[in-house]
């Protein structure tokens, strides 16, 4: 079942994990919406710099510090998304436990390794 995955902190540097994700997402025929600070186009998919009302979004994947997190734990929440995924680096107790009180499914992984071993 492919998975509509928004990708926050998406970034248009090759080198960066995030555009490595979406690249590998795109390559293994998920839906892919993206979010960052600058606009352009990775893989197909255009890079969003606001937050849009995304609607059936089934993994959030995240690649920002917890610190950056913060502002957008009402928008996350309120996509109502089956999972999240804390990419290393981004792990996070207090969004967390956010996600708990909502119901809100959410793993410590790595969205590369999840793809690359058919745990997606």
């Amino acid at each position: 079942m492919m998975k509509k995955t928004l990708v926050i902190g998406a970034s248009l540097k090759p080198q960066r994990y995030s555009n490595i994700a979406i690249n590998r997402l795109v390559d293994y025929n998920h839906e892919v919406v993206a979010f960052g600070l600058k606009e352009g186009t990775v893989a197909g998919v255009e890079i969003d710099i606001n937050l849009m009302p995304y609607k059936d979004v089934h993994t959030v994947t995240l690649y920002l510090n917890p610190e950056r997190q913060k502002a957008y734990y009402d928008y996350i929440i309120s996509l109502q998304p089956k999972r999240i995924i804390f990419n290393p680096g981004t792990e996070n107790s207090e969004f967390q436990n956010l996600l708990k009180q909502s119901n809100i499914f959410f793993e410590e992984a790595c969205t590369l390794v999840l793809l690359a071993s058919n745990q997606y």
